[in-house]
C-alpha cells in the first residue's frame, strides 16, 4: 500500500516537472519575441524569418541573454535548495557564507582598477567569492563554539561583514563620476551585458555544477539527516557537505560574476519548489531549477521591456521575491514531507 502511494506521488511529481518544462519553453519563446523591436513581435512571430534585423537581434542579443537568465536562475535556485537542505534552515540562501559579499568586493575592486573590464570583473568576482567560501570554511574549523553547522554560520557572518566593510572602503575611494556609478549599477544586478562571449565564459561552469548536483541529488537527502544518523550509515558528513556546498557556491559565483547581485531567487524558489514537488531532493531539486529558470527569465524580460529604460534585474527579483515571501508566510503550510 505504501509502495503504491509512493509510485503515485512520484508520477505526480514527474508530471508537474514536465508541465514546468513546458512553461519554460513557452517563456523562452515569449522572451525571444518581446522587445522594443518590433513592437508587435508576439502578434507576428513568423517575421523573424523574413526580417534580417529582427533575426540578428534575436540571435545575437536576446538569445545569449535568455540562456544566461535560464542557466543563472537554475543555478541560484539549485544552490539555495542545497543550502536550505544541508543547513536544515529555510531562511538561508547562496550568499549565506559571505559569497555574495566577497563577489561584490571583487567586482568593485576590478571596476576601480580596470575601468569596468568585463573579463576582469568576472574573474575578480569569482576569485573573491570562492575566497569567501574558503575563509568561512577555515574559520569554522578554528572556532570552538557549537556544532559544525553553527560554526559555519558564524564564520559566514564574520566573513560577510569583513567583505562588506571592505566594499564600503572601495566605494569611498572610487571616482564618484565613473567607478562609483559602475559599482552601484553592478550591485543592482542585470544581464544588460549578456553577450555570447559573457555567456560562454560562465555557462559551462554552471552546467557542470548543476549536472553534478542532479547526479548526487539522492545523496542530498541523506546529508540533510541528523549528523548522528548520517554517521551511523557510514557517511563522512562534514567532508561531503563541504564538497556539495563548494559545488553550489561555484554555480552561484559564476552567475554573480556576470549578472551582479541578484537576490531572493535562491531564497524563494526552493520554498516554492518544495511546496510543488515535495521535500524529496530527487524531485524538488530539478523542479526548483526549472522554476528558478522561469522566474529569472520572467524578471529579466519584465526589466528590459516594461519601461523605456531598463530596470535593473536585482530590483525586479527583490520586489517580486519579497511579495512572494510574504504570501508564503501568510498562507497555511502545505509542504509535503517524505
Amino acid at each position: 500500500m505504501m509502495y503504491d502511494s509512493f509510485i503515485q506521488r512520484s508520477n505526480s511529481y514527474r508530471n508537474k516537472l514536465l508541465l514546468a518544462l513546458l512553461c519554460l519553453v513557452l517563456s523562452v519563446l515569449i522572451a525571444l519575441l518581446l522587445g522594443r523591436y518590433p513592437r508587435a513581435g508576439l502578434a507576428n512571430p513568423a517575421r523573424i524569418l523574413t526580417d534580417p534585423l529582427l533575426a540578428r537581434i534575436v540571435l545575437d542579443v536576446r538569445l545569449p541573454r535568455i540562456l544566461l537568465a535560464i542557466t543563472g536562475g537554475a543555478a541560484l535556485a539549485a544552490s539555495g535548495f542545497v543550502f536550505q537542505m544541508l543547513f536544515a534552515n529555510p531562511l538561508v540562501e547562496p550568499g549565506f557564507l559571505g559569497v555574495s559579499q566577497g563577489a561584490a568586493f571583487g567586482a568593485a575592486l576590478a571596476i576601480v582598477l580596470s575601468g569596468f573590464s568585463a573579463l576582469a570583473v568576472q574573474l575578480s568576482a569569482t576569485v573573491f567569492g570562492l575566497l569567501a567560501l574558503v575563509l568561512s570554511y577555515r574559520l569554522a574549523r578554528l572556532f570552538r563554539f557549537g556544532g559544525w553547522i553553527l560554526r559555519l554560520v558564524l564564520s559566514g557572518i564574520a566573513v560577510g561583514a569583513v567583505f562588506s566593510s571592505a566594499l564600503a572602503i572601495i566605494k569611498l575611494i572610487a571616482d564618484p563620476t565613473t567607478s562609483l556609478q559602475d559599482i552601484t549599477f553592478w550591485m543592482m544586478g542585470g544581464l544588460w551585458n549578456g553577450t555570447w562571449k559573457a555567456a560562454w565564459s560562465v555557462m559551462p561552469v554552471m552546467w557542470i555544477a548543476l549536472t553534478v548536483l542532479l547526479i548526487i541529488r539522492w545523496r542530498i537527502n541523506i546529508l540533510s539527516l541528523d549528523e548522528r544518523t548520517a554517521h551511523s550509515i557510514g557517511i563522512a558528513v562534514s567532508r561531503e557537505k563541504s564538497l556539495v556546498l563548494f559545488i553550489a557556491t561555484v554555480a552561484t559565483t559564476a552567475i554573480i560574476s556576470v549578472a551582479g547581485l541578484v537576490g531572493w531567487v535562491g531564497l524563494i524558489i526552493p520554498h516554492l519548489g518544495r511546496r510543488v514537488f515535495g521535500s524529496d531532493a530527487r524531485f524538488a531539486l530539478p523542479g526548483s531549477m526549472v522554476m528558478g529558470a522561469i522566474f529569472l527569465l520572467a524578471c529579466d524580460t519584465l526589466g528590459r521591456t516594461l519601461l523605456s529604460s531598463e530596470i535593473p534585474l536585482g530590483v525586479i527579483t527583490s520586489l517580486l521575491g519579497a511579495c512572494v515571501f510574504v504570501i508564503i508566510l501568510t498562507r497555511k503550510q502545505t509542504e509535503v514531507k517524505l
